[in-house]
């Protein structure tokens, strides 16, 4: 059984630390640049994994603390778009293994994150992500549009995430096995940050 999660991790960081440059201008071309801002991060699997952890990390630790985010990451994203052309590829996959490693630990840790730290790990999150997005765009690509389809989806995926999160964990007022759950989720991200860290270096 240990091996098997151990090869699950291993291949769920070679993917995401070898994923190849998503073709934005295909998806552009069928759907518009609004909608390719919409489409573009749920086809990467750094921006799902990232965005789900920094979803579950603000469920976790309440309402008050994470509405904060529904201003702040999508602020952060159409940031990070702005400076699509200022990170290399190997710091960006860098500082997606650092985050998540660093999200992941303070999951299965638990630990109660003061609302400044929550938006400040949201916000370069978002940042990294957005850069990394707006990398990927052709100069054929109405920039406009796209952050604007960028800012919307990240809104959405963020809140949901969060909602998703509050109302499991709180759900039948017995919280223990959901808390354990997402500790364990946490940790698997760690792993997963860990591990697509190594394999970028060693690369």
């Amino acid at each position: 059984m240990k091996l098997n999660c151990a090869r699950l991790l291993m291949a769920t960081a070679m993917l995401l630390a070898g994923a190849s440059t998503a073709e934005a201008h295909i998806v552009a071309a069928r759907l518009g640049d609004f909608y390719m801002g919409v489409v573009h991060p749920l086809t990467d699997l750094q921006d799902v994994v990232l965005w789900t952890a920094t979803g579950v990390l603000a469920g976790t630790l309440g309402a008050a603390k994470g509405r904060w985010l529904i201003a702040v990451f999508p602020l952060g994203l159409l940031v990070g778009l702005s400076l699509g052309q200022v990170f290399s590829a190997t710091s960006t996959q860098l500082s997606d293994a650092a985050m998540m490693l660093a999200i992941g630990l303070l999951l299965a840790a638990a630990a109660q994150v003061p609302t400044f730290m929550l938006c400040a790990i949201a916000f370069a999150v978002a940042v990294i992500r957005g850069a990394a997005n707006g990398a990927d765009l052709g100069p054929e690509t109405d920039r406009l549009l796209f952050a604007a389809g960028l800012a919307c989806v990240g809104y959405g995926a963020i809140t949901l995430a969060m909602a998703l999160t509050a109302v499991f964990t709180n759900s039948d007022g017995v919280a223990s096995w959901r808390t354990i759950a997402v500790r364990a989720l946490g940790g698997w991200i760690a792993a997963i940050g860990l591990m697509m860290a190594s394999l970028v270096l060693a690369s």
